[in-house]
């Protein structure tokens, strides 16, 4: 297991598109380009609220791609202080024994929250949620 983590850790970005003509070996990436964790702290530094964002993710709830498509077509603001809520909800839910969970957030959206993965299925804004019928899920959490 270790030698999989010490090659994951040295594996670079620009392996991932080898220059025009160049072609690396199958099975190998290239060690040109700065690595992941060199990128992923540049637009940390760049861009904060991805950080803010991120972290909360790697310590908390995640959102599926379905949600976040969900989310930014229907415009429903998921700040810092929208996503420490949400996993407090989520923590709730689960000591509860929830396994679906509604959650109603107090910017009149809802989110589906699927509690033993935690991770958030769908959304809905206030306009989707009228006269809508929410099925298979054992709980309702409100913000």
């Amino acid at each position: 297991m270790d030698s999989i983590k010490t090659n994951l850790n040295s594996n670079r970005v620009g392996g991932l598109n080898p220059a025009p003509g160049a072609q690396a070996p199958k099975g190998e990436i290239s060690s040109k380009g700065p690595s992941f964790e060199e990128v992923l702290k540049s637009n940390l530094t760049a861009k904060p609220q991805l950080g803010e964002a991120l972290g909360s993710q790697l310590s908390g709830v995640k959102f599926s791609n379905h949600a976040v498509e969900r989310i930014k077509s229907r415009g429903i603001d998921m700040g810092p202080e929208q996503l420490a809520k949400l996993n407090k909800a989520v923590e709730k839910a689960e000591s509860k024994g929830a396994k679906e969970t509604l959650v109603l957030l107090d910017n009149a959206s809802a989110l589906i929250v699927n509690i033993k993965n935690k991770t958030v299925v769908t959304a809905l804004d206030q306009s989707m949620m009228k006269e809508n019928v929410f099925t298979n899920i054992d709980s309702t959490v409100i913000l």
